[in-house]
């Protein structure tokens, strides 16, 4: 099971819903991309959106009302 350390990542008040929401938009696009592709993945499409947002190749940019809760 991959469990990163997500201090990093939810800096500047990102909230984890919004870091779950993102990693879930992204899981979605990489499995359909694939799927047009006719490839088969090894690795599961939520693992590679988690590590590309933990390599910095994504911004998420949170709504400003649910930044302070």
């Amino acid at each position: 099971m991959f469990n990163p350390d997500l201090r990093g990542v939810l800096k500047n008040h990102l909230s984890r819903y919004s870091l779950v929401t993102a990693t879930a938009k992204r899981a979605r696009e990489i499995a359909e991309e694939a799927e047009e592709n006719k490839e088969i993945m090894t690795e599961k499409p939520v693992s590679v959106a988690l590590d590309e947002i933990l390599a910095g190749q994504f911004t998420i940019i949170e709504p400003e009302e649910i930044r302070n809760i």
